[in-house]
């Protein structure tokens, strides 16, 4: 099995060694796999429904064709007791009265044979009682609900990644993965073990809000959203009510997204009446207008005062805010701040903790 993948221009063919876990040979810098495998297991169970369906009720014909063979054995059994029991009454009949000895012995075997005989019987009754020829309506139903429990199968602790790869690779021949532009949609084309084909809608992540392809639209609604006078947190709601998803591994929008997202518009709310933001004092910001500043999102300064790369503190009376402070030389520390990788910026936190 193969898994084509095809964006940028070009199209990449790679050996399928890790279905279900990485799409590709070696791992694709564009493509998560993890993007592919939610609708690449939709489609293998959605294919394995009907014939799982099939295959449950051959399994309930099978087993009453069984039943009825082992029924018809037992008749056979029944037969053939009743014959040798008859036979050795028969016997016991012809015997001349003056061979007494004959006949005890021939009135034994007659009474042996019609035990045995009772005990058959009774052996078939019960068998009949617990295995009945045809299935009742309780157990055809139990037999075909197993059908339905593949996904529970599929997802079970005890069924090992190797089992769902050979499942896959039994139905699959290969998978054509398109990706449109630098976007977030992406169009399966799987290719099933028999030559039909079948096409999906992908969705993989991206790093930029610009590469989301409804960016324009998004863009339109947030400003129609905040014009209405809703909150950062009532506006994710809208959002993802509407369909919307922010870039990266977000799945839905939160506050915090809302923000950033109304920070680069360059859009603002006005400030309910009641909340002032009170006086600072020299070189002190609060954090969205810091985070404005600097040019980065409200989220990333944030995270920065966590680890303690920024120094703040917090308002004393509501909404306890954070004042951020920062005079030109940090500003200029906190913009190269900004250029640096996190490894520089974790080994200079370590040299300023050597230092002290």
């Amino acid at each position: 099995m193969t898994v084509h993948y095809s964006g940028q221009g070009r199209t990449h063919e790679y050996l399928c060694n890790r279905l279900l876990s990485d799409y590709g040979g070696e791992r694709c810098q564009h493509l998560s796999g993890m993007a592919l495998d939610t609708v690449v297991t939709q489609q293998v169970l959605a294919a394995l429904q009907p014939a799982a369906l099939e295959l449950s009720l051959q399994a309930a014909t099978q087993l009453e064709q069984e039943r009825a063979q082992l029924n018809q054995i037992w008749q056979q059994k029944l037969e053939r007791t009743a014959f040798e029991a008859e036979r050795a009454g028969r016997h016991y009949r012809l015997v001349e009265p003056e061979n007494r000895l004959v006949a005890r012995q021939l009135a034994r075997e007659w009474e042996e044979k019609l035990a045995q005989q009772q005990q058959l019987q009774e052996d078939y009754q019960r068998f009949c009682a617990q295995q009945p020829q045809q299935l009742s309506p309780g157990q055809r139903e139990a037999i075909q609900q197993l059908a339905y429990e593949i996904p529970t199968l599929w997802s079970a602790p005890t069924t090992t990644s190797a089992q769902r790869k050979e499942i896959v690779r039994q139905l699959i021949h290969r998978i054509i993965v398109q990706v449109h532009g630098h976007s977030e949609r992406v169009t399966l084309t799987i290719e099933w073990t028999g030559g039909s084909m079948t096409q999906h809608q992908a969705t993989r992540p991206v790093a930029k809000w610009e590469q989301l392809s409804y960016y324009p639209q998004l863009c339109e609604q947030l400003r129609t959203l905040v014009a209405t006078g809703l909150t950062a947190a009532q506006i994710a709601y809208q959002l993802n009510q509407e369909g919307f998803r922010p870039p990266k591994y977000c799945t839905q929008f939160e506050r915090p997204s809302v923000l950033e997202l109304m920070q680069r518009l360059g859009i603002y709310q006005r400030r309910p009446k009641g909340i002032d933001k009170g006086p600072l004092a020299a070189d002190e910001w609060w954090l969205p207008d810091l985070a404005r500043h600097l040019k980065i999102p409200n989220t990333t300064l944030y995270a920065w005062v966590k680890r303690g790369w920024v120094k703040a503190r917090q308002q004393q009376t509501s909404p306890y805010r954070l004042i951020v402070w920062a005079d030109e030389a940090e500003l200029g520390r906190l913009n190269q701040f900004r250029q640096s990788s996190l490894s520089d910026r974790l080994r200079q936190q370590w040299l300023e903790k050597q230092l002290l």
